[in-house]
């Protein structure tokens, strides 16, 4: 067993070895740039992409048409949101998304609101799921988008894409969603939910890094998005830049295998999943879950550890290699914004880690990540005279506490 184990899959994932077979002649042997209209090195990369394209398109039940590669998920997220923007302009400058988003669309929100754009954030329920009534109430006449994630990085909870979906068909707004976290983990389905953008990654599911996917919905409606990169009209005008054939190569053999072995990978990753949370629940007490219990991700477990900081808890157990918020957000000492909007207190979001389990994750890997999380938190309690206050029976909240 390696150690540390790795459980942070939702931050990165490592490169499926079926995955990397496919890409390496195309490092060396295959190395023509797909734009080269003019010899065989040129016309073998550019089928090389289109065949990655239909898989990726596979996948999510879209057209390979309907596929454009960036260099990574911020990219399609910016795309989608300042490429709607621009474009539809003059119908509204309305945008609605929710506060637990990734950065990539938050940032990109923000700074669509210093440029005149009103950005409006949907109320979620307690487990991160957003309220389709509260939605229906925002949306107006100037709304030209909704940006929902299905589901989010952080607790794992999946939204009620169909619902969301059907709403702003009925209401005329394109759908956009960051569903970096959920293809290849659940079934996606674009025509199915009503989604009109969508943004994927290559590195969440076993592919490489720097490459990924926005999905843009050709009929009913036609989406149209003003490029934010110019220069030799690539991808349909969309985003000019020459193509990374080999991450490309990679992204559409990551989406091929993600499909076929989906309906028996995730049932056992969630039943890895199931254990650890088991055997921590079976051990400790003042062990809360944060996310939906049910409409979650098979691979999720973000767990509060009362009394039982989360930087401490992390020092504790560097035999595992887990995240205490986002991978994008974890140089910061601040509690997980995610979990802030959700309502859990501050002391509390400050105890919460997030286990996520993968491809590679073994039975014998999540029984010593369980053995060594009930012994740290099981140190650091003894350790901390709030732990035996609140045993006693002491309300924390009503303690007067004296400075000198």
């Amino acid at each position: 067993m390696k150690l540390p184990i790795y459980l942070d899959y939702h931050a990165t994932s490592p490169v499926d070895p079926e995955v990397f077979k496919t890409m390496t002649p195309y490092f060396t042997e295959i190395f023509g740039n797909a734009a080269s209209r003019n010899h065989e090195y040129g016309w073998t990369a550019e089928a090389a992409v289109e065949f990655a394209r239909k898989q990726v398109a596979d996948l999510i039940g879209a057209s390979e048409k309907e596929i454009i590669f960036t260099s990574g998920a911020t990219e399609s997220n910016n795309l989608a949101l300042q490429g709607v923007a621009e474009m539809y302009a003059e119908k509204g400058n309305h945008i609605i998304t929710t506060p637990i988003e990734h950065k990539a669309i938050l940032d990109t929100a923000h700074a669509l609101e210093k440029k005149g754009f009103k950005i409006d954030y949907v109320p979620l329920d307690s487990y991160g799921r957003v309220i389709v009534a509260e939605l229906a109430k925002m949306i107006t006449d100037k709304t030209i988008l909704v940006s929902v994630m299905f589901a989010n990085n952080e607790v794992g909870t999946i939204n009620p894409m169909a619902e969301i979906g059907k709403l702003c068909k009925e209401r005329g707004v394109i759908f956009h969603t960051d569903a970096v976290q959920a293809v290849g983990k659940v079934p996606v389905d674009v025509n199915a939910l009503g989604i009109d953008l969508l943004s994927l990654t290559a590195h969440k599911i076993y592919g490489p890094k720097g490459v990924a996917a926005l999905y843009v919905r050709r009929k009913n409606p036609r989406v149209r998005l003003s490029a934010m990169m110019h220069g030799g009209g690539h991808e349909k005008g969309m985003r000019s830049g020459t193509l990374n054939v080999t991450g490309i190569v990679g992204l559409g053999k990551a989406c091929e295998v993600a499909g076929r072995v989906m309906p028996i990978e995730m049932p056992k990753i969630k039943a890895l999943r199931d254990r650890l949370w088991q055997k921590i629940q079976a051990e400790l007490d003042e062990v809360f879950l944060n996310g939906h219990p049910t409409e979650r991700l098979p691979n999720n477990l973000n767990v509060s550890f009362a009394y039982c900081e989360g930087e401490s808890l992390m020092m504790g157990m560097k035999e595992l290699a887990v995240s205490s918020g986002s991978a994008c957000t974890s140089a910061s000492l601040e509690p997980s914004y995610v979990l802030k909007a959700l309502g859990v207190g501050e002391d509390l979001a400050h105890t919460s880690i997030r286990f996520s389990v993968g491809r590679f994750t073994t039975e014998e890997e999540i029984d010593f990540a369980a053995k060594k999380v009930i012994a740290t938190v099981k140190k650091l309690r003894d350790l901390s005279p709030l732990y035996e206050m609140a045993k006693e029976g002491i309300d924390l909240k009503s303690v007067v506490w004296t400075g000198h």
